[in-house]
This record gives structure tokens, sequence and C-alpha cells, in this order.
């Protein structure tokens, strides 16, 4: 018996042990990661001053919640020992406590109150889009994205690349034919619709996720802090092929993105619309009399 409970202790602590190796595998991949990752528990890492704030708010959260979850299993285990059968074989009969019904009325308010301040400044910051250096407008579709550039006259569709035609080094799902491209350490408005039914733009490293709907012209912003390739998908269940929406934003260097650019007006420019010749004047009428 003390043998096979030594086996099985040695089995549960090399199964903690293993565990929380892949955990720590997990955060490593996270800490260099602009995708998601096997194994890989909490955010995707920052990218963006919003990205930072929402980190920090949960953090911050994440110390209030383990308190109050600490207090109340502590007051848990003292009401369970102190007022057990066996201490108290006749029952208090008392029903009410005046300091206590106060206490737990208003300390959950003050917390609530920790808790709101710090989030409606968040949810502001988020919201009210700073003096962009560009705008991008993000149209949603049935399932790909349209990116346009209106101040550059630049405009391309964004499609997931089929399993048949990846290649090494492509990742399923995630890698596009035509990702969006933006430069780095600019501060960018984004504009997004959609044409059908609702979509959802999210990028976990930008802290955005904005929804796309018909009729309606959404805002947020960005500003990519490093480059890379970041990922995101369409979280809004849209069809069939919600699936296979996803999001690649290329963020380079502000001196390449204008090489870029210089090419994607070649490529992707966007047709003017044709405006109608101006119209004549009529004659005027001469005087009656002459």
């Amino acid at each position: 018996m003390v043998r096979l409970t030594g086996s099985i202790f040695r089995r549960a602590g090399l199964g903690i042990v293993g565990l929380a190796g892949a955990t720590l595998v997990g955060f490593a991949g996270a800490a260099l990661a602009a995708e998601p990752q096997p194994w890989e528990l909490g955010f995707q890492p920052a990218a963006t001053p919003i990205t930072e704030r929402i980190h920090a708010f949960h953090d911050e959260l994440l110390i209030i919640i383990t308190a109050i979850t600490i207090f109340v299993m502590a007051l848990l285990l003292y009401v369970i020992v102190r007022f057990s059968a066996k201490r108290h074989p006749v029952p208090s009969r008392t029903s009410h406590n005046s300091m206590i019904e106060i206490l737990w009325t208003v300390i959950p308010i003050l917390i609530l109150v920790t808790i709101a301040i710090p989030s409606f400044k968040l949810m502001y910051y988020m919201d009210e889009v700073p003096k962009a250096d560009m705008t991008i407008k993000v149209t949603a579709h049935q399932w790909y994205w349209s990116y346009e550039y209106p101040d550059q006259k630049v405009g391309f569709d964004s499609n997931v690349i089929q399993d048949k035609d990846l290649k090494p080094g492509q990742k399923r799902l995630l890698d596009v034919d035509n990702p969006l491209v933006v430069p780095a350490d600019t501060t960018i408005r984004v504009q997004i619709t959609g044409t059908d039914v609702i979509h959802s733009w999210f990028v976990p490293s930008f802290g955005i996720q904005e929804y796309a709907i018909i009729g309606r012209l959404n805002e947020a912003w960005m500003k990519v802090l490093k480059p890379g390739t970041y990922y995101g998908e369409c979280n809004q269940i849209c069809g069939v092929n919600h699936a296979f929406m996803p999001i690649e934003v290329k963020v380079l260097p502000k001196d390449d993105f204008q090489k870029w650019l210089g090419d994607a007006k070649k490529k992707f420019a966007l047709n003017e619309p044709e405006t109608a010749p101006p119209a004549t004047a009529e004659p005027q009428l001469a005087a009656a009399g002459n």
C-alpha cells in the first residue's frame, strides 16, 4: 500500500511538473508570438498602446479578484470550523446583524467603483480616435475583407489562402493573398463597415474588436509600435465560411511602407469615379417686347 501510494504521488508530481513545463513553454511562446500558439496561456503580446493598457488593467483586476477569492475562502473555512455542529449543538436563532448587512452592501459597491473608474477611462481611451496620420477603410463581406487607403487611392480584397495553395512557411487559415500593410509607429484611423451580415474585425495584439455592420461606419484606431506580422480573425459567427476569413497585417518601417505604397498604387489603384461634364448654361430668353 505504501509503495502504491508513493508511486501515485510520484506520478502526480511528474504530471504537475509536466503541466508547469508546458505552461512555461506556452508563456515563452506567447512572448514572441503575434499569432495563436499551441498551449498558449494568457494574452498575445501587446503591439499597441491600447493593448498595453488592456493588459495592465487585466493585471490590476486579477489582483482584486485574487484578494476577493482568498478572503471568501478564508471566511468559509472560518464559518465551517467556528460554527460547526460539534461546537454548537444548539444552533443560534440570530436572523439579522445590521453591521454585517451594511458591510456586505457597502464593500462590494466600493470594489465595483474601484473597478469601474479605470474601466471607463480605458473605454474612453480606446474609443476616442486621436489625430490620425492616415486612414484605412475595412469592408467585410461573406467571406473576405476589402481594404482601402482613401488618401492614397489604393484598395484591394484579402482572401484566405486555400490549403492546396499554401507554400512552405505559410500558416493554414491565417495567411491571406493580400495582407493589410501599414507603417509602424503611425497613428491610423480604422473605419469598419460591412456589406451583408454582421462581421467583426478582431486583431488581439492590437486590442481592436470592432463590428462590421451594413449601413454603419464604425471607427477604431491603432498605433503599432514594432514592425512584424500580426494575425486576427472575424470573431462574429457570420455564416458557413466564418472560419475562413482571417486577418493578416504586415507592419513595415516607414521607409519600407513608402516603397510598398509606390508598388501598390500601380497594382491596386482605385478607379476614380467618372465626373459628369459641366452643364452648359442655357441661353437666356430675350426680354419681352424686344
